[in-house]
């Protein structure tokens, strides 16, 4: 039984379908960057970021996108939390590790009655109205890639390992860890 779930979404050109490393698309929309090659779909719930890759065609392909790729600093990592804040409260999710980076955001939180994907699309919302409320995304598409990348954890053991992982990302991009109010500590 599902108890939670760790999810990742990214901004806009950071995992691309046809990635070297694995995606979780399973075609490539676009002319331009299907040139790249095709989607490169992978069922492998594990990290495939470590994997080897060209990072010179990587960036051929971003270049290639319809719209620049989107990197948040600081001032927008604050109004994406702001916009967290408030779809977590709307709904009443609970979330117990958040990071928010500057091309991706790891999320765990418990199961809900509304799917992940509801919520993953409830968040970016808000997170968006807020961006463009602080005059910090002034563009008419979305500062967000489409999907999300959703891990089921089906035991507390899951909750516990992944909560410290997210809760060490920043780190890992030397980052300071982050501490956001509307994160609930796990009762462990």
């Amino acid at each position: 039984m599902i108890l939670a779930y760790h999810t990742i979404f990214s901004a806009y050109g950071f995992w691309l379908p046809n990635d070297q490393r694995g995606s979780w698309s399973d075609f490539v929309r676009s002319w331009e960057l299907l040139r790249f090659g095709k989607a490169t779909f992978t069922e492998i719930r594990a990290s495939v970021a470590r994997r080897p890759f060209d990072p010179a065609l990587r960036e051929a392909a971003r270049r290639a996108l319809k719209h620049p790729t989107v990197r948040f600093a600081s001032a927008e990592t604050q109004a994406i939390a702001d916009g967290f804040a408030q779809a977590i409260e709307e709904s009443g999710y609970t979330v117990h590790a958040c990071s928010i980076l500057p091309e991706h955001v790891h999320i765990v939180a418990l199961r809900h009655a509304h799917k992940i994907e509801q919520i993953v699309a409830h968040v970016k919302g808000r997170a968006t109205q807020h961006l463009k409320r602080a005059g910090l995304w002034p563009h008419a598409h979305s500062p967000w890639a489409q999907d999300s990348w959703d891990v089921y954890l089906d035991s507390t053991a899951d909750i516990v390992r992944s909560i410290p992982y997210v809760e060490g990302n920043p780190e890992k991009e030397r980052l300071p860890r982050q501490s956001w109010p509307f994160v609930t500590p796990y009762p462990v």
